[in-house]
């Protein structure tokens, strides 16, 4: 084999590689239900806030952790951990995706993505 060769099933191997790791690291979708299954595995959870039950937090005590309830897409409410202060504007969110994972009862998140009304839909929920 020439060197040309070797050197191309070389990279197409290293390509091969950086693909399957890539994917094994990847958060996927999901809810409360099968976050709860695999508690090792990071997820997307979607979701909207529970405003009857008050978000909870005290920069006193800990100025990087937030706790309120999520009602995932599948009506199954649960503790959410954030460890970030509260977001702005969290009780006007329409929907919110937390990345994180199950830790015992509670969703620990490390990152918060809330969807507010548009200024386009004169900022009234679309139903």
């Amino acid at each position: 084999m020439k060197k040309i060769h070797i050197l191309g099933i070389v990279v197409i191997a290293v390509a091969i590689g950086v693909i399957f790791t890539s994917l094994q690291s990847s958060s996927t979708y999901s809810d409360f239900t099968e976050a709860a299954a695999n508690p090792d595995t990071e997820y997307h959870v979607v979701g909207k806030l529970n405003k009857a039950v008050p978000v909870q937090y005290d920069p006193k005590i800990n100025a990087d952790q937030c706790s309120f309830m999520l009602v995932d897409n599948k009506g199954v409410e649960k503790q959410v951990i954030l460890h970030k202060s509260v977001p702005q504007d969290i009780q006007k969110s329409e929907q919110i995706v937390l990345i994180g994972k199950m830790k015992g009862e509670a969703f620990e998140a490390s990152e918060i993505l809330m969807k507010c009304p548009s200024k386009y839909n004169d900022g009234k929920p679309q139903v």
